[in-house]
């Protein structure tokens, strides 16, 4: 990165930090009035893709299973003293989720659950009192199971509803205390992992591609309904969308090449140019037409969708994905990463498979910025990593600052392309459970946490090497790489 004297790339008030989830932090599943959700039921092992695509066949947790989202890290009695720790670090801001079923067990119960509101004013307080602003997702990867088994989750307009009066009663409980709010988690993900993003679950011979589609334009109605309730009810917060993004490389330059590449990014894109610009683009009603799809639409969703876009673009950046049209070359597929790629000869990948392309997350941001022209926040980027510590009791992840350096390196970059982006919270700042494989050894953290994939240990927070050269880097704005 090209460095100025006394000046930082980066802007002033930039908004460093780190990203979590309730359903893989937080624990205490049933505790203090919660309801099951659709995480709960996602066991380590085998079973977990099945159920992540929507083949779930109960809704009730097997006691032969291990479900590592009952206990997590327990995040929801240990978040002082991790909180002390990011302060430590010098965040800026810290990227919470909410679970519905905190604040509604069932999802549309007529009262919200007291103690629930109570721990995220709680949490939200212990923040703010360290100075850290939250960032919060009202949707991550979490719905109420009685929402799947009642409705069928998203698949029944009656969700957004349900939603909307979830999104109210956040907005006016924590106006005083939330500025930064998004909706739904890496909503493209609902195409790839459906039971994941939307909670939907599939019958033998339902026309799957009919059912997400549909999900998709209610969470998209969802979306639009929270964000007028925001501007109404917190008339100076900023509300955003949540893309899982990744530039999509052409294997050559066949033009067939190049258009599947263009058609692989518009899969993503189309979530966002609907929440971004307030339409449904031209190539999704060609891709509904050729699919014989239907999607059902109320007279005033057109008018919804216009009027209330959002504020910002969030992303999660992780790897560029490749493809091809070539038979031979899709047979050398990447392992790890739900969005499938082939490999990119000119690329390395992390243990779990994941391309690593500091390179692309600079593409990425310009390509957004150049589509949205609206700010962007990276609200995930890291590396999954085994760490281990050392006889002296060091976790030495030289691996993950190299990893963090080079990224962050590309971003500035970006910046200095004229990339208007308001912050970086890097993925699990503490050790969490993975939300694709359910394991623990899979670490992304400056903290490590003393657990296991099977859920033994001490829960003992460790620092590793990095939480001190991220501490550094905070406090040069971006300058001590």
């Amino acid at each position: 990165m090209k460095r100025r004297l006394n000046m930082s790339i980066f802007p002033e008030g930039f908004l460093w930090g780190g990203a979590l989830a309730a359903n893989q932090v937080e624990g205490a599943y049933l505790e203090g009035g919660k309801g099951l959700t659709t995480v709960d039921l996602m066991p380590t092992g085998e079973k977990r893709w099945q159920i992540a695509i929507g083949k779930i066949d109960s809704f009730t947790p097997d006691e032969n299973e291990f479900y590592p989202s009952h206990k997590a890290i327990d995040f929801y009695h240990h978040y002082k003293e991790d909180i002390a720790l990011f302060a430590e670090m010098g965040f800026k801001a810290l990227r919470v989720s909410i679970s519905w079923a905190r604040i509604f067990p069932n999802g549309n119960d007529e009262t919200p659950n007291e103690a629930g509101l109570q721990f995220y004013d709680d949490l939200f307080d212990e923040l703010l009192k360290h100075k850290i602003e939250p960032v919060v997702t009202m949707a991550h990867f979490d719905v109420p199971v009685h929402l799947v088994e009642a409705y069928g989750s998203w698949k029944s307009r009656e969700l957004v509803g349900f939603f909307e009066t979830y999104a109210k009663t956040i907005f006016t409980r924590y106006k005083d205390k939330v500025k930064y709010w998004m909706t739904f988690n890496e909503i493209n993900m609902l195409l790839h992992m459906p039971f994941v993003g939307a909670g939907l679950v599939f019958k033998e011979g339902e026309n799957e591609t009919q059912i997400k589609y549909q999900a998709a334009h209610h969470q998209l109605i969802a979306s639009a309904r929270a964000v007028k309730a925001c501007h109404e009810i917190i008339p100076d917060a900023k509300i955003g969308c949540m893309l899982a993004a990744g530039q999509t490389y052409p294997y050559t330059c066949n033009p067939d090449d190049i258009y599947k590449a263009m058609e692989k990014d518009r899969e993503s894109f189309f979530f966002i140019d609907v929440q971004s610009r307030g339409e449904y683009p031209g190539y999704a009603k060609r891709f509904f037409k050729d699919n014989n799809l239907t999607i059902e639409m109320e007279d005033e969703d057109a008018e919804l969708l216009k009027n209330h876009t959002v504020d910002y673009i969030g992303f999660s950046y992780y790897a560029s994905r490749t493809t091809s049209t070539d038979p031979e070359i899709l047979k050398d597929k990447t392992s790890g990463n739900v969005f499938g790629s082939v490999t990119n000869p000119y690329l390395e990948t992390s243990e779990w498979g994941w391309t690593i392309d500091p390179k692309g997350f600079r593409i990425t941001a310009n390509q957004l910025y150049d589509r949205y022209q609206k700010p962007l926040f990276v609200v995930e980027n890291g590396l999954g990593a085994n760490d281990e510590i050392n006889a002296e009791g060091i976790i030495n992840d030289d691996y993950r600052i190299d990893y963090l350096k080079q990224h962050i390196a590309e971003m500035g970059q970006a910046i200095e392309d004229g990339v208007d982006i308001i912050g970086y919270t890097s993925w699990g700042p503490i050790d969490i459970v993975s939300a694709s494989t359910g394991e623990m050894k899979k670490r992304y953290g400056y903290i490590y946490v003393d657990r296991d994939n099977g859920g033994n240990g001490t829960l003992k927070r460790t620092k590793k090497k990095s939480f001190d050269w991220y501490k550094s880097v905070i406090a040069s704005n971006g300058e001590a790489l």
